[in-house]
This record gives structure tokens, sequence and C-alpha cells, in this order.
């Protein structure tokens, strides 16, 4: 077994984690009845974990958990400790986790418990994977977008044990980056509950709203299928090789890992049948590599009926034969002694583990003599045991007789304490406890809150912030007074003219008697770090009151090249919990912005102190490294709108944002809550954003209008969150 790489294997059942184990998964990954991304899978009671948990490692295997939702207060202080504890005791071997309140949390409570940080944290880059690094993660799992060269620089200037996938289904968002379900059903991807809507039809219309694409799966990717590249992710010093399929049948995942094992072990080129083979266990509409190599690429989206199609019942039916329910034993060796007038002793040991019993006594035989085969028959019958005996060595006396219920007992107890010798070296002791409540702070002020004009606000020192994108909406916002903040995003300009515009916008922002604040980009990949770091001297040098950062990677860069800025984190660097809070503060993070499916109960049990509430603006439902306008057009490198069309005749705006080259799906209509701003207030939410994105200037003139004076055209819009919240 080649110790480069690990193959980690899925698991959504006992019976599927025998089946990989059998078929040489290194490792399984599985979730528990709580904190898992597949909130629907036939997940591991905790009897089952805690068995599941013994059984990988009697077998030499590793077993990781899934905590890879993110996770509100009440969750966090009261549930997620006695959760881990027992797990944590009999040996976990690794937590996945997306929330970074969480891997504070772990860290102080469980601190040898190791930390994959989930592919849900969108870690796209070398600045994003410095940081969980420094922070304790162990290893971070990369976005599925990236590409092997990406992976490999990565490895090389973070020096990181790093996971990647290498075969399953693909989301058409970065996975983390995705409100679409949870908008549209209040099924939440960042809580497992994914209704798939990528997985739908939609027609696709022109910047004019005219239809060109009728009813196509233009958002459904096809499978991934790296077999063919081991080599190159071996040589980009990628660690772990993650299959995906939680929800998949076990005939599915041992099969695809006993392919994946092979060609690990052997080194050598895929052989035509075993892709078939691969292909008839399961795919949707065929395999793709290109993130391996792209960006992004046409080919490997659907546009067909994403229908998952497996093929070749005899081949499933084999796998099943070979893997399901196989009685799974650990070789070990055995020494009986027999002495007559004494008592049988039996030395036992599997690997460096080793064991010894003594019981009973061996009497002279009065009838029939036991025979040495008799004996070996005996012992050997060693039924659901852990171990069977590779070999086993009998020293006995001649005329002696044992009765075979003393012969049955030697084993067991025997067998016993081989496999308590062998797990006891992955027990740990009990933590010192959590209190729980303990980060908390709880507003229980009346909701019968009396209207107060918005320029009360101003007058107490909050901020009143407008982000924009354009230079359309940028010379509106500038005018209105009651603005006291921008935010400037960065696909205002063009990278040839970047450093010359953004000096003259600022210096306009400040003229006006405002603050202005960089808000970078949503992806932060390496071309795109490249560009910034080639103007790091020119940013220090401009008079910017901070940054806005959008993901791990941002953190990290303006923390370790702008040490005196502010830094503002927006809403898809989640804040679910106080935890998460207070652990952004010590990144220098002055001000963090309310999580978008929080409800209103959920935010006011919220710390909300320094936090900034978006009361306007279309929510992105997806980031994308695939690009609408491209894959059903052509690139024209140009920033666009396109429509989205469901079957409900509803259009989301999709904009392509050419720069750093990824998409945003919009909601339909946006989030408006202006009637809410003085409630928020008594939650003790200090500052209130709108966010404007795809809307023209005398769109940004309405809403404006509508904030400051109550008038202005009637807006279709929505709550978001605000009342329902997410599961």
């Amino acid at each position: 077994m080649k110790k480069d790489f690990e193959l980690l294997a899925p698991a959504g059942s006992f019976e599927i984690l025998k089946a990989v184990i059998e078929a040489g998964a290194d490792a399984v990954y599985v979730g528990g009845s709580m904190f898992g991304a597949r909130a629907y899978a036939n997940n591991f009671s905790e009897e089952e974990l805690l068995e599941a948990i013994d059984y990988v490692h009697l077998r030499g295997k590793k077993l990781f958990l899934t905590v890879n939702t993110l996770f509100k207060n009440n969750e966090i202080n009261n549930t997620l400790y006695d959760y881990l504890l027992p797990y944590y005791k009999r040996g976990l071997d690794a937590v996945i986790v997306q929330d970074f309140g969480a891997i504070a949390f772990i860290k102080e409570y469980f601190p040898d418990l190791p930390i994959h940080t989930s592919t849900q944290m969108t870690i796209t880059g070398v600045e994003g994977a410095k940081l969980l690094k420094n922070l304790g993660a162990e290893r971070v799992v990369l976005a599925r977008e990236l590409s092997i060269a990406e992976m490999k620089q990565i490895k090389e200037e973070a020096d990181v044990e790093l996971e990647a996938f290498v075969h399953g289904a693909l989301c058409y968002s970065y996975s983390g980056q995705c409100l679409f379900s949870s908008m549209l059903g209040g099924r939440s991807g960042n809580r497992g509950r994914c209704a798939q809507p990528c997985r739908l039809a939609y027609s696709v219309l022109d910047d004019k709203k005219k239809e060109y694409k009728k009813d196509s799966y233009v958002l459904s990717l096809k499978d991934l299928c790296g077999i063919e590249y081991l080599q190159k992710l071996r040589e980009a010093g990628v660690y772990s090789l993650k299959i995906e399929g939680r929800m998949k049948q076990a005939s599915y995942a041992a099969g695809v890992v006993s392919f994946y094992r092979k060609y690990i072990d052997l080194e050598k080129k895929v052989s035509k049948e075993d892709m078939q083979h691969l292909y008839e266990l399961g795919n949707r509409c065929g395999f793709t590599t290109e993130y391996f190599l792209k960006r992004n690429d046409k080919s490997m989206v659907t546009f067909e009926k994403p229908s998952y199609e497996k093929s070749n019942d005899a081949l499933h039916q084999q796998i099943e034969k070979k893997y399901v329910g196989v009685k799974s034993q650990i070789p070990a060796n055995g020494t009986l002694i027999i002495n007559k007038g004494q008592a049988l002793e039996f030395y036992v040991n599997s690997g460096e583990h080793n064991a010894y019993v003594s019981l009973g006594e061996a009497q002279e035989a009065k009838n029939k003599p036991l025979e040495v085969s008799d004996v070996r028959e005996r012992m050997n019958k060693t039924g659901e045991a852990a171990f069977y005996f590779e070999n086993l060595e009998i020293h006995m006396d001649n005329d002696i007789f044992v009765p075979n219920g003393v012969l049955n007992q030697l084993r067991r107890e025997a067998l016993g304490k081989l496999e308590e010798a062998l797990l006891t070296s992955f027990r740990r002791e009990d933590t010192e406890g959590h209190a729980g409540d303990t980060v908390v702070s709880v507003n229980k002020k009346s909701d019968d809150i009396t209207i107060e004009d918005i320029s009360h606000s101003v007058e107490q020192g909050k901020k009143v912030i407008a982000s924009c994108e354009t230079k359309e909406q940028f010379d509106v916002l500038l005018k209105h007074n009651n603005i006291t903040t921008l935010y400037i995003d960065v696909q205002m300009y063009e990278r040839n003219t970047f450093v010359e515009s953004l000096k003259q916008d600022i210096t306009r922002v400040l003229n006006s008697g405002k603050e202005v604040y960089l808000r970078l980009p949503v992806i932060f990949r390496a071309n795109t770090a490249k560009f910034y770091h080639s103007i790091i001297s020119v940013l220090v040098e401009m008079d910017l009151n901070g940054f806005v950062v959008r993901n791990y990677e941002e953190l990290q860069f303006v923390n370790e090249h702008f040490p005196e800025s502010e830094i503002v984190i927006d809403h898809n660097l989640y804040t679910y919990n106080d935890y998460a809070k207070q652990a952004f503060r010590d990144f220098n993070v002055i001000r963090d912005t309310v999580p978008l499916e929080l409800n209103q109960k959920e935010i006011r049990r919220r710390d909300n102190k320094s936090s900034e509430m978006l009361l306007y603006g279309y929510y992105p439902l997806m980031t994308s490294a695939g690009c609408v306008h491209k894959n059903t057009e052509n690139c024209d490198k140009k920033s666009q709108i396109t429509y989205l069309k469901d079957r409900y005749n509803v259009l989301f705006p999709v904009k392509n944002y050419c720069n750093d080259c990824y998409n945003v799906i919009y909601n339909s209509v946006p989030v408006l809550l202006f009637e809410e701003k003085n409630r928020l207030k008594d939650y003790g939410v200090e500052h209130f954003r709108m966010d404007f994105t795809v809307e023209s200037a005398k769109d940004v003139e309405n809403v404006l209008s509508l904030f400051e004076t109550g008038n202005g055209c009637n807006i279709d819009y929505t709550n978001g969150h605000y009342k329902r919240g997410v599961e």
C-alpha cells in the first residue's frame, strides 16, 4: 500500500463502511445523527458510530466524522460538546468542519482532536490554506474547482496536508457559497439539506430578457472521475483522495474504491475496461476532469436531463458478492500450551499487540484422549470475533482431557483481551467539560419598539453603508448624505486602469465626507491573488479606511500585508454563532455581517455588537466557476447580465465577473427590511447596509428614496429568511 496517498471513502451506513474497508479504503468519512452536510443520508446512530470507530481501528484504518454544517448559538453552546464527547473518548480520528466558530470550540474543548476543514469553507488559494493551518487545522479539504497546478502551489507554499475530491458528484456552486436551495424552499446547503435546484431545467435569456435557450440543464455538472490523474495528483502533493457518495449504494461505493485502490497500488495506465466499469457503476451524463485542467468549460455541463445512471447489473452483483456483507477478520497468531495438571495458557498477538490468558486445568484422560486436531478445530472457531488465526501453535501432553467449554472460554477471553489491547491505544480520557452558554449574549428586550427615523442612527455614530459594483451606482450613492460609508467593489474597475481609477474614486468619496472601503472579490484564486500582490505597495499608500473581505484567502492577505487596516467580513464568512464572531476578532476584524439565513429570533439571540445587517439587496444564490454566458453563447470576457427562467417563469439575474472569472446567480427579487431597522437596533445591530449589484442608477435612486423618506416606487421584494429562517 502506497503511503503517499490516503484513499478516503464515503459511507452512509455501517454495511457500506464495512464494504469500502474490504474494498481497500484507508479511511472512511461518515455522518452522525447531527451536524452533517448530508442530513438526508442514512446516517450513523451513536451506537453504530462507536462500533464503527472500533471496527476501522482494529483493521488499521481511520474514521472521520462530518460536523460540517454551520452552527447556531444554541447548538454550539448546548449540544456540540455532548455530541462529540463519546466519539472523542472512543478514539475518533478527525472531525470535518465548516464553521469558523466550531473550529475554535473544538480546539478549546478537544485540543487533541484533529480538524479537517471542509470543502464548504471554499479554500481556493495559498493564503486560505495558510490561515487554517495556523489556526490548527491538520488538513485542508480543497474546493472542487481547483486545478492540479493550483493544488501544487498551495502544497508548496502553505505546506499543509491536502485533501482533494477525485470521484463523484460536482456542485455547480462553490461549496459553501450557495443559498439557492435555502431561498427557494428553506432547505439550506449550509445545514446539510440541499434540495439541488442546480439539477433543474432553466431557460436562458439575454440582457434584454429575450429567451435564446429553452429548458436546459445549464447548472448541472457531470460527475468527476480523476482516476487517470493519480500520478499528477501525487506530484502535486495531494495526500488524501476523496470519493463523493455518502448517499450512494454499497455496490457503487465499494466498486469505485476497489478501482482506485487498484491503480493507486499499480501506478499504471487505467485500462479501457476498468474505465467502462467505473462508468457502469454510476454517472451523471458521463464524466469530466476539466476542473483539473481549466477554470471552466461547457463540456462539464450535462445540458440534458441529469438523471443518475448505472448499468451492468452483473457488475454490481459481482461487487456486492465480493465486498458487501463479507466477514472481515484480522490475522492473529496464537500459542496454546496444555500440560497435564496445570492451567491452560494461551498467548495471542496481532502486530505489536499481545494478550495472555490462563485458566482451567488439563486433566488426565479417562476415556478417549484429546487430539491436537480436535483442539485446533475448536480454537479456530472464532465466529464473530474480530480475529482469525493465521498461525496457531499447539503444545500439549498426551493422554489429557479438556472440556470444550474451557477451550471456548479460553479463545474468547484471549481474543477479547487482544482486541482491548489494540483499541486501548486509541482511547482518550474525558475532557474538563463544557458548561454551556459561555459565549451567547441574549438580548431579552421587548419586540414592541417605537419606530424612529434613520437619522437617529447617524447621530449616534452608527453607520449607514452602501456597496456598489458600477460607476452609475457609485455616482448616485456619492450624492446622498445619509450614506456614511461606501464599499467600492473591485469589479468597478478594469485591470489595466485599476489603480488610477480607484485613486480618483477614493478621493471623491473622502471629499464627500464618507468613509471608503475596498470590497474584494468573492473568490480569490491564484490569478486574482497574483494581481493584488502586484499592487500591494500602491494600495498601502491609498487612503482607504479598510477592506471588505469575502473569503479566507483575503482575510489572510489583508492581515499579512495591511496590518493597520480595518477589516469587515461579508455575510459569506459566516458568523452564525458567537464563537465565530470571537474567532474572527482575533484576525483584526472590526465588523461582521449578519448571516443571511438567520431569522429574527436567531438574530435577537446573537451578539450583534459591531455587526452590520443587510437591509436591502439581491441575495447571491450561487457563486460558481462555471459561466452561464460562456456555456450558452461564448466567452467574450465582458461582464454582463443574463437571466435564468425557472419552471414558474421566475427570472434570476446572472452576472459574470470576468476580472476574476466567476459567476453569481442572484435572487429574482431583492430583500427589503427597512421597516425592521429599529427593531434590529433594539437587538443590538449597530450598522445597516444596502448592497447594489444588478440595479440601474434609477433603481438605486428609488431604493434610497424609500430608505430615507419612506417614499418611492413600489418594489417587488422578499423578507428573505428574516421571518422563516432555515432548518
